[in-house]
């Protein structure tokens, strides 16, 4: 595998707008097959869609559950994951419930993940667990979660939604999504079997090469024309 093919595999190709058109998801899934991804991550409804335009490709088929901000009970994400899991994805990135950890009822945060781990593990597909940083900002918080999923068995640990904007005392709203820190943080305090993902503002492929040395494995993303075509030109 050459450096292109090796960064393009990295990438799990975001198709998640809640705009997107069908129209959308099939010109983005045609972007996946061409560039050879790690994975397309779409809306719950647009698993059998995507598997249809995917198939023969090779790129595998990843599902959201609870997104993008971690509200429904644990009931309704274990029914998504399981609809998820039959409709055909192979990968699946829920986010937690926000307010729960903030609140510090981890009981509640390790159950939902163990519940939602086994049941995709039961169907032979992964689970990336999102944190949303943007809201998760104490490290204790960060390290209490990466243990978390260690124990639980997910595959992944991940940054953010890429939709997690903060509201700010003097009006407007703020966005960081992943950063080369939080990576370090989750790659350090997370089992040797759970892997690191990026997601939110990941847009360059000096973006992408600064988070791989951080140790994240995957990355969500949108750009991934602009990363890929950004290596051809560097590496060709």
């Amino acid at each position: 595998m050459n450096k292109i093919e090796a960064l393009a595999k990295m990438i799990d190709h975001s198709i998640l707008h809640p705009a997107m058109t069908d129209a959308d998801l099939l010109r983005e899934c045609e972007i996946a097959k061409k560039y050879n991804v790690a994975s397309v991550c779409v809306k719950p409804y647009a698993v059998k869609k995507a598997l249809k335009i995917l198939r023969g490709s090779g790129v595998p088929v990843g599902c959201v559950i609870g997104f993008p901000h971690g509200n429904s009970s644990t009931e309704v994400k274990v029914f998504e994951a399981q609809e998820a899991c039959k409709d055909g994805a192979v990968e699946v990135d829920m986010v937690i419930n926000i307010g729960k950890a903030l609140g510090g009822d981890w009981e509640y945060v390790e159950d939902e993940i163990k519940a939602i781990t086994d049941v995709c593990h039961g169907n032979n597909a992964i689970v990336k667990v999102i944190f949303e940083t943007d809201y998760i900002t104490r490290d204790e918080d960060k390290i209490r979660l990466c243990e978390i999923c260690t124990r639980a068995g997910a595959d992944f640990v991940k940054t953010s939604t890429g939709y997690g904007f903060v509201k700010q005392p003097g009006g407007g709203y703020n966005y960081t999504g992943a950063t080369v820190y939080d990576v370090e943080l989750m790659r350090k305090y997370s089992g040797p079997q759970v892997k690191v993902k990026c997601a939110g503002g990941v847009r360059t492929l000096d973006d992408l090469l600064k988070m791989r040395e951080a140790g994240a494995a995957r990355s969500g993303t949108t750009a991934t024309v602009t990363i890929i075509e950004e290596a051809v030109k560097r590496f060709g």
